[in-house]
């Protein structure tokens, strides 16, 4: 195949990265071109294939244990994490997530590694190709009824229960949920390691942030849509000023100090 004739301003327009994987025969082409532009281009289609299998690998990695409980005749699994342990306000949010076999989620991840702009990317990615997505939640009245720790537990049952159809199987980040009828099994460092129980960490954080981004437009004062209730000095110093309010988890010591009658 010659190309010689095609200048590299057409060429660009035919063979941008963003317009599919090239024919062999054009990449070869490309690359075998005299001008260094032309090769330039097939350069980067080259390095993109590359990119691309180094995630593809990755992925494989992250559904191993996936790939492992399908073999074993498991149809739905589960992953299952949650958000919110450390701040003062607002709820526990947990995802439960049931992903196909092999779903290609270019930049799945632990939500915590991941810009904000990614999590959002990826969370509707999630939710177009999941078989299941649930989110279970712990409101702060029950976190400070039964302590931050049961409430965790509390809101990933929820998750879990909320799947329909049901999981046949769970894996759940760190924890082993009390009460639920379904096997599960507890992966140390889960959201870094495990296909399903990443996108749910995703899930996860994204529901909980747009969710705290509403309690922001009806309280002001504590800056909840970019702090997400955590006890920064802006928080604190709101709390300090104007008290809780009821999306407080009132058990939790800077808010029970605030509520205080005759706080300075």
């Amino acid at each position: 195949m010659k190309l010689g004739g095609v200048s590299l301003a057409e060429l660009r327009r035919r063979y941008a990265l963003g317009n599919g994987e090239l024919d062999p025969s054009v990449l070869h082409a490309l690359r075998e071109d005299g001008r260094a532009g032309a090769r330039e281009l097939a350069a980067r289609h080259e390095a993109r294939s590359e990119r691309q299998a180094r995630e593809l690998q990755r992925l494989g990695v992250l559904f191993a244990e996936e790939a492992e409980q399908h073999a074993l005749g498991i149809a739905r699994v589960a992953g299952i994490d949650e958000v919110g342990m450390g701040p003062l306000a607002g709820p526990v949010v947990s995802a439960a997530v049931v992903l196909p076999e092999n779903a290609q989620l270019f930049g799945l991840n632990d939500s915590k590694k991941l810009s904000r702009a990614a999590r959002e990317r990826l969370d509707g990615e999630i939710r177009s190709l999941a078989l299941g997505v649930s989110i279970g939640l712990a409101e702060p009245r029950e976190i400070d009824e039964v302590n931050i720790y049961q409430a965790g537990l509390l809101a990933m049952r929820r998750a879990l229960e909320g799947l329909a159809p049901a999981a046949d199987f769970a894996l759940v980040d760190a924890r082993r949920i009390p009460g639920v009828s379904i096997p599960q099994k507890p992966i140390v460092r889960g959201d870094t390691r495990i296909a399903c129980i990443c996108a749910a960490s995703i899930v996860a954080k994204v529901w909980r942030d747009a969710h705290m981004s509403e309690l922001d437009r009806r309280f002001p004062d504590y800056g909840f849509a970019h702090n997400s209730g955590y006890g920064t000095a802006e928080h604190l110093s709101a709390l300090t000023r104007h008290g809780p309010t009821p999306s407080h988890r009132h058990s939790f010591e800077p808010v029970r100090l605030a509520a205080r009658p005759g706080r300075s």
